[in-house]
């Protein structure tokens, strides 16, 4: 937790940009905020136990700030401009929704993996992510995903399933507006025994296809209805 938070604390943002760190623990023991000190910049809250899904939209009320961007507790970023990357690449193009990155898998052993699947840089159009998890294969982590909160909050936050939640909003956001894929890596995914991917129920296939499937959904009716999206107050820098 405090490499967390030393990591985004050396964020630093364009001129005229701040940054809100939402911590909010899914559960009440304390313990995880008591580790963090009491920051203006940091926000932290409690809720009783009910997984990552229900944890993030409880915290999503108080977020201020134009962009909405999740980090794992356990997770890194790669770099002191990982957020102003995203900032800047939304503001060089008004019309995007939301920006997606690279992930570097970190193993016990120190090894740093890139993912496999990595689209090329640059614009991806609404329904390119789709149609990759369709085929097989999510291209990018759902939690290196920059959305406008606006847009965030329009989805509903994260849908109430036990995994893969953090697909659902980057998935929404697709089918209403282009994105954007980095060049470089915008998380450092920490790959241990105790996460939760790594649990027996997480390989369960019945539930994965579930889980799927509801991301799917909702993306595809959005898609069907036509909604397309424009930011109301577009990114400057």
């Amino acid at each position: 937790m405090l490499e967390t938070y030393e990591s985004v604390a050396a964020q630093q943002l364009p001129t005229g940009w701040s940054l809100q760190w939402l911590v909010q623990e899914d559960g009440k023991t304390g313990r995880p905020l008591d580790r963090l000190p009491d920051r203006p910049w940091i926000s932290k809250d409690a809720s009783r136990a009910g997984g990552a899904a229900r944890t993030r939209t409880l915290a999503l009320p108080r977020a201020e700030g134009l962009l909405t961007r999740t980090l794992d507790a356990d997770d890194l970023f790669p770099d002191e401009h990982t957020l102003a990357r995203d900032i800047e690449a939304l503001a060089a193009n008004p019309d995007l929704g939301w920006t997606v990155a690279p992930a570097v898998d970190l193993y016990p052993d120190g090894q740093l993996v890139p993912g496999p699947c990595d689209p090329p840089p640059g614009r991806l159009p609404s329904g390119y992510l789709a149609e990759g998890l369709r085929a097989g294969t999510l291209p990018v982590m759902g939690t290196t995903a920059t959305i406008y909160t606006e847009l965030l909050l329009a989805h509903g936050g994260w849908p109430a399933i036990p995994a893969f939640e953090d697909v659902g909003p980057l998935l929404a956001a697709e089918a209403c507006a282009d994105g954007w894929m980095q060049e470089k890596p915008g998380e450092i995914y920490r790959k241990h025994s105790a996460q939760q991917t790594a649990a027996s129920d997480y390989q369960d296939e019945s539930e994965r296809t579930i889980r799927i499937g509801i991301v799917l959904s909702r993306a595809d009716v959005l898609r069907r209805l036509h909604w397309t999206w424009q930011p109301r107050e577009p990114v400057t820098i």
